[in-house]
């Protein structure tokens, strides 16, 4: 197997995991402050987002959906980072077994 190529894979896993870690906190954070929005109803993020003609219930229902596809997406994203991991360790052992 070409070696730099598996040093890139190798590289590129614990860039994957830390990316994996980053939007799970960013995916939080902004989830916990959702929460507080909907919870307080501010009159000005109606006005902002649709001037005034959206409902909380439509609000509500677009943070859902909004988040549910982040997590979809970050499913995906995780069995990728999941199925790297693997590789790069059985390009490791295929590595020190020809060596």
């Amino acid at each position: 197997m070409n070696d730099a190529f598996e040093k890139r894979v190798c590289a590129a896993v614990p860039a994957a995991w830390w990316t994996v870690v980053i939007w799970m906190a960013w995916l939080t954070v902004a989830w916990l402050i959702w929460l507080v929005f909907l919870n307080v109803q501010p009159k000005w993020l109606l006005t902002m987002w649709g001037g005034g003609k959206l409902t909380w219930d439509t609000v509500q229902n677009l943070c859902l959906w909004f988040f549910g596809i982040m997590k979809m997406i970050m499913f995906a994203f995780l069995m990728g980072t999941i199925f790297l991991t693997l590789w790069a360790r059985r390009l490791k052992k295929a590595g020190s077994a020809q060596a």
